[in-house]
Parts: structure tokens; sequence; C-alpha cells
């Protein structure tokens, strides 16, 4: 085996597949992430402009966007670089960077749906404590906790990465994964894999947990509650929860792809599966919430009416005044 440990650089293999389709590939992901950014920001400026929708569980959909946006940047702006370039080298501390900034917002999007199901159970189970216990203080301190664990997890893992010796550079994805990274190392990783594996299962369980409690403890009020409060309960908890099923479906087909040797899989089918949990959950979240719940769907409709009605209005104007 080739003993050398002072690779400046990692190169993404994959894209030598896909040579052929790049532009089309390449206008159908600018486009979607043209979308994932309008439709998040969109969402968190309804919600930041209308004070009637500034309640924990608005706030909470604020947060979730943010770190659709952030994961987004992380992955597309290379990614669409990569799609045109005929090389596809990324340096070591550009990999560990998207590493970081990837991991990160996968690990804060489960912990912040975490933090949405206690803030359905106090609504639903505690409404009358609900403006008591979710005041802004402890919003604030909730989404700093869903932030905290996540990055302190990654900043370890990635110490420990960075450190190990490598005997090849070639990763067979089309962006930095820690996995891919730990598997060229030239020493063995066991202890790097149970640092790494034990992390990642406190974080998740952590939010699983709550989120499987707080569900468990409103199926139970439910079962013993009208049938109309349970269409309002359905309502204001389906859009979590679906964004719970998707996280979930996408979160785990991007971790049983990580068990198949890529050999043995077609290359189109392994770069779907890998890029689902950036671009799906970004890309529906907004739609969800959006469509959803009746109060952001009211504001989103009036806010694009607007703009609409005033750039008919300029650009009528702009016909009508007579040129010099």
């Amino acid at each position: 085996m080739e003993n050398n440990t002072h690779y400046s650089d990692f190169n993404f293999t994959i894209f030598v597949n896909i040579r052929y389709y790049r532009y089309p590939v390449f206008v159908f992901c600018l486009l979607l992430y043209s979308f994932i950014v309008s439709a998040n920001l969109v969402i968190i400026v309804v919600i930041l402009h209308e004070r009637s929708l500034h309640e924990s569980m608005y706030f909470f959909i604020v947060f979730l966007c943010v770190n659709a946006l952030y994961g987004s940047a992380g992955f597309f702006p290379r990614f669409l670089m990569d799609i045109l370039s005929d090389t596809h080298l990324i340096s070591r501390p550009a990999c560990f960077t998207q590493i970081y900034v990837i991991y990160t917002y996968a690990f804060c999007e489960v912990t912040i749906l975490g933090i949405m199901s206690y803030d359905r159970y106090v609504a639903v189970c505690q409404p009358l404590h609900y403006h008591r216990k979710m005041t802004l203080p402890m919003v604030l301190r909730l989404a700093a906790f869903a932030w905290f664990c996540p990055n302190l997890y990654l900043l370890i893992s990635i110490f420990i990465i960075t450190r190990l010796p490598l005997c090849g550079n070639k990763i067979k994805k089309v962006y930095c994964a820690s996995w891919d990274v730990v598997k060229l190392s030239c020493v063995t990783s066991a202890v790097t894999q149970i640092v790494a594996t034990t992390g990642a299962i406190i974080v998740t369980l952590l939010s699983i947990c709550c989120i499987l409690y707080t569900y468990l403890r409103i199926v139970v009020l439910c079962s013993k509650s009208s049938t109309e409060f349970r269409r309002k309960v359905l309502q204001s908890c389906l859009p979590h929860i679906l964004s719970i099923a998707i996280y979930c479906v996408t979160a785990f087909s991007d971790t049983l792809l990580d068990r198949f040797n890529p050999q043995e899989l077609n290359p189109f089918v392994a770069i779907i599966v890998s890029l689902e949990f950036v671009i799906i959950p970004p890309a529906l979240n907004p739609l969800l919430y959006g469509l959803k719940l009746q109060e952001i769907r009211k504001h989103v409709f009036r806010l694009v009416c607007l703009k609409t009605i005033t750039y008919l209005y300029h650009t009528i104007v702009s016909w009508d005044c007579p040129h010099p």
C-alpha cells in the first residue's frame, strides 16, 4: 500500500461519470438552488416582518429555514463549480470546512426538529402555560442548545480526522464526507469510528427521544379528546411530522450508501442518493410550512400579491411617463 501522508488535496472521482450531461445538470441544479434560497428567504422574511407570527413555533421555523440556507451554501456553490470544471480537486482545508458545514447542517436539522417537538408538546398538552413557558429567552436557549451540541461534536470529529495519515486522496462522492476521508487512512480507524459513531448517536438520540416522548404524550391526550381537538392538533403538527419523516428517510439513505462499495452501484444512483439529505429537506420544508400552516400561507400570499401589484404599478407608470 502506498504510504503517502502529505496529500494537499482530495479528488472527487465520481464527476467523470456526468461529463456529457454537465450543462443540463448545471442548469437544473442552479434552478434548484435558486428555489431553495428564494423559498426559505420568503418564509424567513414573512415571519420576521409580521408581528402576529412572532411566536415560538414560527421562530423555530425560521431557525429551520436559516439552517437550510446554511447547509445549501456549504454544498451548492462548490458543487455547481465542479459540474462545469474539468478538474475536481479540493484542498484539505476546504474539504474539512465542507465536512463541518454539511454535517453541522445535518445534525442541527435533527436537533431543531427535536426542540420543535417540545414546542408542540407544550402547545397541545399545556396550552394555558404555553406563553409563560415558551418565552423569547427560552426559545433562544433551546436554539443555542440545538446549535451547540452538533458543533461541539463536529469540532471534535474533524480534529481527530485531520490527524489521520492518508494513503490516498480519491473520494467517490460529489462532496467531502467524513467517512470517505476516514476510509483513506493508512492506519486502523477503529478508535475513530467508535468516537464518531458514539458522538453521532448521542446527538441524534437526544433529539429522537425528545420527539418520540413528546408525540407519545400528544397521542395519549388526543385519544381522550374530541374529534375536533384531534383535527386541530393534526393540522398544527402535520408539517413537523412530515419534516421528521423526510429527514429520517434522506439521512438513512445517505448512511446506508456508505455501507456499499461505490463500484457496485450505478454512479447516477449513488449521486442522487448521496444528495438527498442536502437537497430534499431544504427544498420541501418551506413548502410544507408555507402551504400547510394557514397563518404563514395567508401572509406569504399577501406579500406576493403586494409585490406583484407594486411591480405592475411601477411598470405602467414608467410606460405612461413621456420620455425626453
